[in-house]
């Protein structure tokens, strides 16, 4: 009687669990490396070059960054500006978890009062951009009607340097805000009601409440809304341009809108592909600062 021995399990069938994992992550782990590994790694090999797009690449070394760092006030300005985006920006979160405690009832109208606030999010920003241009001009912006309606000279906020800033950092509040109460919003909603109920059964009421019981909860949400913002301040390119073209006389000109001149503007690729790696360290920087303070956290627990 002849014993048929058996068929040895296939290549997949012997390596299937650990296959398995990697094919899924396979395309993204693709787009990831094509849309922001490679371009990464371009931006820092250009920024050694003096190119206009045209001509034979020059290699200089680290000449960009020396005219960078050394003779170009511009760039320092437009540094300047988005640490006052950033700083202004991680305000944000904080703003937007005061609305979503106020628009988390129920009532008469509450609905509406919601969709107003939602209103800012799901405006593009250049319309957020043009809306504020119109409202601060110092021609006909309702900001000068106002004021001749109270006898108070005009003013023209975005044609000063010291305050055209500002008054974009403002315009770019108003969506985030908006988009950091929706986070928080959610995360209010998923909050176990039976919690909150034991909570305050054992005398917990107010801001200890607050504090000690919601708070925890929404740290998701506020992970996410800190990321957001930070990234959201760093990219401040639509709303500078919409709005003032980085000017008066480049004072409020931010790193990406910079870069963006010197590239298609001044058609210094090389020179504009400093400007890019900069901004990326200075992103990289942040995101190792929020590394540092959540890994040990995330570690405890």
């Amino acid at each position: 009687m002849n014993s048929s021995m058996p068929a040895s399990p296939g290549f997949w069938r012997r390596h299937q669990r650990r296959l398995a994992p990697a094919l899924f992550l396979a395309p993204a782990v693709i787009m990831f490396l094509v849309f922001v590994i490679i371009p990464v790694i371009e931006s820092l090999r250009l920024s050694l070059y003096d190119w206009d797009g045209l001509s034979t690449p020059r290699f200089i070394g680290l000449g960009n960054y020396v005219e960078l760092f050394r003779d170009d006030p511009v760039f320092w300005t437009a540094l300047r500006n988005n640490i006052y985006w950033l700083v202004a920006f991680l305000v944000s979160p904080a703003l937007g978890l005061a609305l979503a405690l106020f628009l988390n009832q129920s009532g008469f109208g509450m609905r509406f009062v919601k969709s107003l606030y939602f209103m800012p999010f799901v405006i593009s920003q250049v319309v957020v951009g043009l809306m504020f241009s119109w409202f601060f001009n110092a021609d006909f912006g309702l900001l000068n009607h106002i004021l001749e309606g109270l006898g108070l000279p005009p003013v023209a906020l975005l044609e000063n340097e010291s305050t055209a800033t500002f008054v974009i950092i403002a315009a770019g509040l108003w969506p985030q805000v908006a988009y950091c109460m929706i986070l928080y919003l959610t995360g209010l909603t998923a909050i176990n009601p039976e919690l909150l109920e034991a909570a305050r059964m054992e005398g917990v009421k107010g801001f200890k409440l607050l504090w000690h019981i919601v708070l925890p909860q929404l740290k998701p949400a506020t992970s996410i809304a800190l990321i957001v913002s930070v990234v959201g301040a760093l990219r401040s390119f639509d709303l500078v341009s919409v709005m003032t073209d980085g000017g008066p006389y480049q004072s409020s000109t931010v790193l990406a809108y910079y870069m963006y001149e010197q590239t298609f503007g001044a058609f210094r690729i090389g020179y504009g592909a400093a400007i890019a790696s900069c901004l990326f360290f200075l992103m990289d920087i942040c995101i190792v600062i929020y590394l540092i303070r959540s890994l040990p956290r995330a570690r405890g627990r």
